[in-house]
């Protein structure tokens, strides 16, 4: 059963999916899930299901504390899920092609550092775009700009509210980021 290791700073819901997900399979299980903010309701969602959390603080992350703890574990595959801190470079060469994150529009467009949650759907609603979506990618040293393995479009009519794309995103992150996770676990990265 491969091994999969979650990070999440907020709600978790994206978590909590990816942790239902596995459960009901023999393809790979979470392990753990790190967060870097102790109040993150993810925290409650990963133990509702009897999945251990680790808290750490943004020191602990860049200088090889998580990276550690990260070892011991041995993980197939790093998942952000919702994480807003930038990935550090030692866990990045220590996992090369082994940790992704999930963007909530199409990259290249609206990424980079302060692009995430609903300041990138007030940019999408604001700039009148015609269409958004999802977009899940390697990690690497940039902000947003690792390989993309996967992206997922849905067209907008022009008058939904910020609140209502981020609701069309959610659809889609639910729906597709568990099905690409799996997609790499099984056929070995």
């Amino acid at each position: 059963m491969k091994k999969i290791v979650v990070f999440a700073s907020g709600s978790g819901t994206n978590a909590e999916n990816i942790i239902k997900y596995f459960a009901a399979t023999e393809i790979g299980r979470v392990e753990v899930v790190f967060t870097n903010n102790p109040n993150a309701k993810v925290i409650e969602r990963a133990r509702n299901y009897g999945i251990p959390t680790e808290i750490f603080s943004k020191t602990e992350l860049i200088e090889s504390k998580v990276l550690q703890k990260i070892n011991k574990i041995q993980p197939d595959l790093i998942v952000l899920a919702g994480f807003l801190l930038k990935f550090p470079e030692n866990i990045i060469v220590a996992y090369p092609n082994k940790i992704i994150n999930i963007h909530p529009a199409l990259l290249p467009k609206y990424g980079g550092k302060g692009m995430y949650g609903m300041h990138i759907h007030r940019a999408i609603v604001g700039n009148k775009e015609k269409e958004t979506g999802i977009t899940i990618h390697f990690v690497n040293e940039n902000y947003d700009e690792g390989n993309i393995l996967f992206q997922k479009n849905i067209i907008l009519s022009g008058d939904e509210t910020p609140e209502e794309v981020a609701q069309k995103i959610h659809e889609l992150e639910q729906k597709y980021f568990p099905e690409v996770i799996e997609r790499l676990i099984t056929h070995n990265l």
